[in-house]
């Protein structure tokens, strides 16, 4: 976890986000315990009250469950949610405007598929 403390992000939803990135990436495994809020704020000097607030997030979203006397662990199906609601947010704040602006461009779908591919292949 990285926190960006001169941020204009406050940092419970940077606690949030960390937190759904290590799902994302398989960093927190499903059914796995992730760090408890004391030992992020002692890790990275944050308030408890602050990463508390963020893991709520995650909780709120259905990405992590509190177990009574046990800790937060992550739910079943939670990186799969995760991956759809960043594909979405990827085609509306990315592939819109690219397409937007190709067709500013006189771009063709053609050469922007290939325009594309040539991105993977670099």
């Amino acid at each position: 976890m990285k926190f960006e403390f001169n941020s204009s992000e406050p940092i419970y939803r940077q606690v949030a986000e960390q937190i759904e990135d290590a799902i994302a990436s398989g960093g927190f495994e499903e059914g796995g315990q992730i760090p408890s809020t004391t030992e992020i704020s002692k890790e990275f000097h944050i308030n408890p009250a602050t990463v508390l607030k963020g893991m709520n997030i995650a909780v709120s979203k259905n990405l992590i469950e509190k177990r009574r006397g046990l800790g937060m662990f992550v739910q079943a199906g939670a990186r799969k949610r995760i991956l759809s609601e960043k594909r979405s947010d990827f085609f509306d704040d990315f592939v819109e405007n690219l397409v937007r602006e190709a067709q500013n461009l006189n771009i063709s779908e053609d050469e922007l598929l290939a325009l594309v591919k040539r991105g993977y292949q670099q």
